[in-house]
């Protein structure tokens, strides 16, 4: 089969991998139907985590279930399913729980699974999924009758909308709530989509580029603002006529993006944060929290908790996430979707194999 391949920093290319198949009576083999390329995938293009030796990559995707182990019970050769960014058992602690991200057998794609077995990467044009019945999700729709929109907005429910919710769930938004994100990529869009769908009152968007502030607006931003740091503290405060949102919503991972999420929170307020903090190279400092009551919560998004929620509210119609995607780009032209995000031409790329 074909995949992706990451052979160093800015150099993506489509190599032969071998056909994924059956290595445990727990597993799953899909056939992905569309994959994409994530913010957090920039930081291996760009060099800012060291690519030590080609390696296979991508996190999220929508796919056909080829053949299924003989312990499957939930899904079953033929069924379209969301592939979470994480595979996870279903039945250990934290998966009764919740967090599935955190499951004492799951992991993350590309890494050996729990018995030592490799798996794959999801830019490809099938993988093998460990745990299938704790990580893959039907979408009990024909894939026949599944067109380009509605396959993107199931796409977004793989990680990028899932997190953005997982941000404002972290945060306790409610009803009411005024809510700042910080952050205008496919996260933070998404974030900027789930505070309006839980009943923000007023939702700030920070952005410089006009696409992004459109589709902001699009998805709930009640206001938009082009100020980062102290500058971006000062007009919040302005314009909300406080000291600050009630949630703040942080969906980069930087020291600069994390400063300013805390300052924008008013007294007593939450930061839901869910940048993968690859840029965050200080720490907090915790006085930045303890002298204003400031709560911090959040990390990595437990999606296959979300994927049902938002499965019924994207076959309802009630959210439309797939709007992130900008352009589609076939496997063989992944590069370019690379190099489109990295350069901010798009704001996410979808790759059809």
């Amino acid at each position: 089969m074909r995949a992706t391949v990451l052979a160093a920093a800015h150099d993506v290319r489509v190599e032969e991998r071998p056909d994924p198949a059956l290595l445990a009576p727990t597993d799953a083999v899909v056939r992905i139907a569309a994959a994409c390329v994530c913010g957090s995938d920039l930081w291996h293009y760009r060099g800012v985590v060291p690519v030590k030796a080609p390696r296979t990559i991508g996190h999220e995707a929508v796919g056909i279930v080829d053949e299924v182990g003989a312990e499957v019970r939930t899904v079953r050769a033929g069924d379209l399913v969301v592939v979470p960014f994480a595979y996870s058992c279903g039945v250990c602690f934290a998966c009764r729980h919740g967090i599935q991200t955190s499951c004492e057998r799951g992991g993350f794609w590309g890494a050996e699974d729990g018995d030592g077995l490799p798996t794959g990467h999801l830019q490809a044009e099938a993988v093998r999924v460990p745990l299938a019945d704790g990580t893959l999700v039907a979408a009990g729709l024909d894939a026949a009758d599944v067109d380009d929109h509605l396959l993107a907005h199931l796409l977004t429910l793989s990680d990028v909308m899932a997190t953005g919710l997982h941000a404002a769930r972290s945060a306790g938004l409610r009803e009411g709530a005024t809510v700042a994100v910080v952050g205008d990529g496919a996260v933070g869009l998404s974030a900027v989509l789930a505070a309006a769908y839980l009943g923000a009152s007023r939702v700030v968007a920070f952005s410089r580029y006009p696409d992004r502030q459109e589709l902001a607006r699009r998805f709930g931003a009640t206001d938009i603002l082009t100020t980062r740091g102290d500058d971006a503290v000062h007009e919040l405060t302005d314009l909300l006529g406080v000291p600050g949102a009630d949630v703040v919503l942080e969906a980069v991972g930087t020291d600069e993006s994390m400063d300013q999420a805390i300052a924008c929170a008013r007294p007593g307020g939450t930061v839901g944060y869910v940048g993968v903090p690859h840029g965050v190279t200080r720490g907090i400092r915790p006085r930045s929290l303890f002298s204003r009551n400031v709560a911090l919560a959040g990390g990595v998004a437990p999606a296959r908790a979300y994927v049902p929620e938002l499965l019924a509210d994207v076959r309802a119609g009630r959210i439309e996430p797939g709007a992130v995607f900008t352009a589609t780009e076939p496997l063989d032209r992944v590069a370019e979707a690379y190099a489109a995000m990295d350069e901010r031409r798009e704001i996410k790329v979808m790759v059809r194999p």
